[in-house]
């Protein structure tokens, strides 16, 4: 197989999606109207609710939620072959993805830009908010500790994209004070940030920093991880203006760029798929494909963190409610892109099956590395860039999109703690909230491993407690549109499958880690498990509430407690 086929048939499918069904989408479903006041103009504090360019806005969305999840995922998932990989980026960036993200951000905008978590007590009841937001504290535990150990071990093995990292917070500096203060013009930034970023990975891949073996008694890949978190929870205090959306708009930038740069290098050299299209002869270990492929490809298909950061940043930040259908289900096609390039990467970057079949020994072994490496070699090949710097544009890419996931997760896992410290009658502030996020996920990173890396003991839980928080997310609009009495099933059919697929992957997990004795996942396991299936009952007699009460119109609540069963929006 060609990959430049699989590249033109996937491309083509996905923008397809974006052109025809988010426009269904956007006018027959979430009926999106230009006219609507949103929370960032009547909240507006220039802090967190602050109106934004739609394309500024777009890439802070996109980065935040492409993390480094739609590279891991797929370059592990190919190891059931190139072909159920590729159907399931495709169309589930279409009739998945695109819908989810969008629609996480239409129900957010019409409820004061509360976050989903909020939402569910009033769309599906309180007992099922307080379960809701166990799953979403446990999903960005997992994202925060997690990211800090890709990014740390990307640092330490790829120095060359040591400078652009760091360079790149310097850059974002500048340009959100170029934005909003100076007032300059928005294209001649934007050009002058991305040539800065592309500077700095030339210096950087002339003038690698290799850390020595230990600094202040910690590792190298443990110095990084402490950097990363001190980093993280500074940059979540500050305005959204001053540091995360212009890093994350000139991230964006250069990141679809660098995914421009991939795509033309594969159209040049047009590399043979060497992996078999469904792989007959997995390693000894693998899982079966069916439940686990639909959770280990996680993001760059549908992903309940996406609805997190619709609703917790970006829905607050939105111009115009019509801005969402750009912002929302562009950004996932943003990520489908890239997950499919990885795809392609890790398919079509090796010369013959042999070598493919040697990085591809065992379950897990594909991933960041894999797609860096293999990455890199079609870059040299299709556009004759040097094997180093192929190397740190791909790793610099990697880290600069799992890095600016860690920014938004540390700021949303301090809205989380916020919520469940007003739920128990304690009131944090942003100091207080801040500092107890810093202290859990370093606490699980350095308490479950000397080196920082325990971030990764509970990352096995993370794609099936992710598409189950996507599934319940669809339930909270699912909800709101059988009140609203406008099309369901674009929503519905999608709920209904990724729920299975969820809960019958924490099943077959229990009993991998039971036979294991992996004694704290099978905990966690079944905690994630009692809290989802309740608020799926909940949501499914919540729905049935929504049929029987006349059909009724937004009207916005002044309490988040309000009862669900009430037919007021």
């Amino acid at each position: 197989m060609n990959s430049l086929v699989l590249a033109v048939v996937g491309v083509a499918m996905i923008l397809l999606g974006y052109f025809l069904y988010s426009k269904y989408l956007s006018k027959k479903v979430y009926r999106l109207d230009p006219e609507y006041t949103t929370p960032a103009h009547r909240f507006e504090d220039g802090v967190d609710y602050v109106p934004t360019n739609k394309f500024v806005l777009w890439g802070h969305h996109f980065t935040s939620v492409a993390g480094a999840a739609p590279i891991v995922g797929p370059a592990v998932a190919v190891i059931w072959g190139w072909a159920p990989a590729f159907l399931w980026v495709t169309l589930g960036t279409v009739f998945f993805a695109g819908m989810h993200d969008l629609g996480a951000m239409w129900a957010s905008n019409r409820n004061k830009a509360r976050s989903v978590g909020t939402l569910s007590g009033r769309y599906i009841g309180r007992h099922g908010r307080n379960l809701f937001l166990i799953v979403i504290f446990l999903l960005l535990l997992m994202v925060n500790a997690a990211f800090a150990v890709v990014i740390s071990n990307l640092l330490v093995s790829t120095p060359t994209s040591v400078i652009p990292t760091w360079g790149a917070i310097v850059v974002a500096l500048l340009i959100g004070q170029a934005i909003y203060r100076l007032k300059w013009n928005l294209p001649i930034v934007s050009i002058v940030g991305v040539i800065a970023l592309y500077g700095l990975m030339i210096l950087g891949d002339m003038f690698p920093i290799v850390l020595p073996e230990t600094i202040l008694g910690l590792s190298a890949n443990a110095f990084w991880i402490v950097v990363l978190f001190l980093y993280a929870g500074v940059a979540s205090l500050l305005p959204v203006w001053m540091l995360l959306q212009p890093r994350d708009y000139i991230n964006g930038l250069q990141l679809f760029i660098g995914l421009g740069i991939l795509y033309l290098a594969i159209a040049i050299s047009s590399p043979t798929v060497v992996a078999p299209a469904v792989n007959q002869n997995v390693p000894e270990g693998t899982p079966g494909i069916f439940p686990l492929l639909f959770v280990t490809i996680a993001c760059g298909a549908i992903s309940g963190f996406h609805g997190i950061v619709a609703s917790g940043t970006s829905a607050k930040q939105l111009d115009k409610e019509t801005d969402a259908r750009f912002v929302g289900y562009f950004g996932a096609v943003g990520e489908g892109l890239l997950a499919l390039g990885t795809i392609i990467a890790t398919t079509a970057g090796f010369q013959t099956v042999a070598q493919w079949e040697e990085v591809y020994a065992a379950f897990n072994d594909g991933g960041v590395e894999a797609f860096v490496n293999a990455g890199g070699g079609i870059l040299n090949a299709g556009l004759g860039i040097p094997t180093s710097l192929s190397a740190t544009i791909l790793a610099t890419m990697a880290v600069l999109f799992a890095a600016t996931t860690m920014d938004t997760g540390v700021r949303l896992q301090r809205f989380v703690v916020t919520e469940i410290g007003e739920i128990m009658g304690v009131k944090l502030n942003i100091w207080v909230s801040t500092l107890v996020v810093l202290a859990v996920t370093m606490g699980l990173s350095f308490g479950a491993g000397a080196d920082g890396s325990g971030g990764m003991v509970i990352w096995p839980l993370f794609g099936t407690t992710n598409q189950l928080l996507a599934a319940l997310t669809l339930a909270i609009i699912a909800v709101m549109l059988i009140q609203l009495r406008r099309p369901v099933w674009p929503v519905l059919i999608p709920l209904v499958f990724v729920a299975i697929v969820s809960v019958y992957a924490l099943i077959i997990q229990l009993g991998t880690f039971f036979s294991t004795q992996n004694w704290l996942l099978l905990v966690l396991d079944v905690i994630i498990l009692i809290c989802a299936l309740w608020v799926i009952v909940e949501a499914v007699a919540a729905m049935n509430r929504a049929r029987r009460e006349p059909p009724v119109e937004f009207a916005e609540a002044e309490d988040d407690e309000l009862d669900p069963s009430s037919s007021e929006l």
